[in-house]
């Protein structure tokens, strides 16, 4: 099996720890990647489904790792991989100057990206009637593993730390959606401001688009080096459906928000989630990404992975063949529109761990 198919089966099936303390880092809740769990298979690592329901009823079996973090993966007794569980990084264990652990200000994702939400509320979040159905902005903040507002000085420090303790090569800092035309555009600056003066680390920055394109460039003075705008999903009825306070905010105003954008960070370092399995028919999502690569937009797909606790905690993840069908393609139209995930400055589609399709740009004949 190539790692590319293996990577679409453990994301979409999720695996089983007999450890149960090999997930002890795993996230739960939050914006972003969550209930996962990091594994190193080869010289990728990805993001594995580890508490969330598809995973509790996954065929594939990860064993206790031994004392140098390696472990087999099995699948119906046979081992189909081994796997390496990244080390506890040494920052989580320090604390800020005015008193808050640093693993509530920023965690590690993968094996170097140290991400933020550095607002841990959203106006979509606040109604049952608008919140993103597949949201889990709340549940970090209620369980009181994280805080509600990171300053600027916070981040500044903690990042600083990541990067000489941990090696940490970039950063994500997102944002719930908070009142105010420039939709989390402003505090994200703030913090980019703050971070890049203190330690000179690659930012992406994610926010819904603002209303006035002037925050681009603010963002990008800032020390912003790339951008992700998320459509998560690509259809009018699905957004509707599945978003429907972030579906106020029209396909139209993305797409000039894109072309703006690109204008300001430069061809190949505006990105986009997409989130399959949410509705959108494998042509839907192509159809969209072509656009989206003709623009300059990278478009980041990846896996729905039901979170516990939201409204879709017991929709199905999809199957690993409609990612491959939606990813291969996906991967030739990419390099063929001059982008690749490891040209991306900073952000998810770098990192490229919660999906397999980084590898699919590495394929032959791509």
């Amino acid at each position: 099996m190539s790692d590319s198919a293996l990577i679409n089966d453990l994301q979409t099936h999720g695996m089983r720890l007999v450890d149960p303390r090999a997930g002890h880092e795993a996230r739960r809740g939050g914006a972003g990647p969550s209930d996962h769990k990091a594994v190193t298979i080869g010289a990728t690592t990805v993001m594995v489904p580890v508490h969330t329901a598809p995973a509790f009823q996954s065929p594939f079996l990860v064993e206790a790792p031994d004392a140098d973090g390696r472990a087999r993966v099995t699948r119906d007794g046979a081992e189909v991989a081994k796997v390496r569980f990244p080390q506890r990084p040494r920052f989580y264990d320090l604390t800020t100057k005015d008193g808050v652990p640093y693993h509530q200000i920023a965690t590690l994702h993968a094996k170097d990206v140290l991400a933020t939400t550095v607002l841990q509320s959203c106006i979509r979040y606040e109604s049952r009637k608008k919140t993103c159905q597949f949201c889990a902005i709340g549940q970090s903040l209620a369980a009181g593993r994280t805080i509600a507002h990171k300053t600027p000085a916070q981040l500044a420090e903690v990042a600083k730390a990541a990067v000489e303790l941990d090696g940490v090569k970039h950063m994500v800092l997102t944002t719930g959606t908070p009142r105010g035309s420039d939709r989390g555009a402003a505090v994200l600056a703030e913090s980019a401001r703050a971070i890049k003066a203190a330690v000179n680390l690659p930012l992406q920055a994610q926010c819904e688009p603002p209303e006035d394109d002037i925050w681009h460039q603010r963002m990008f003075d800032a020390g912003v080096d790339s951008l992700g705008m998320h459509l998560e999903a690509v259809t009018p009825e699905v957004r509707a459906r599945i978003m429907p306070g972030k579906a106020s905010v029209p396909l139209e105003k993305y797409f000039s928000s894109f072309a703006a954008a690109v204008k300001v960070f430069g061809h190949g370092q505006v990105s986009t989630y997409i989130l399959a399995g949410l509705g959108d028919s494998v042509e839907a999502i192509l159809e969209m990404s072509e656009k989206l690569c003709a623009m300059g937009v990278y478009p980041f797909v990846v896996p729905f992975v039901p979170i516990s606790g939201t409204p879709l905690e017991s929709h199905p993840a999809p199957r690993a063949e409609f990612m491959a069908a939606i990813l291969q393609p996906l991967g030739q139209m990419i390099v063929r529109a001059g982008m690749r995930s490891g040209d991306i400055k900073a952000g998810c589609g770098k990192c490229g761990a919660c999906s397999a399709l980084s590898t699919y740009e590495k394929l032959r004949g791509v």
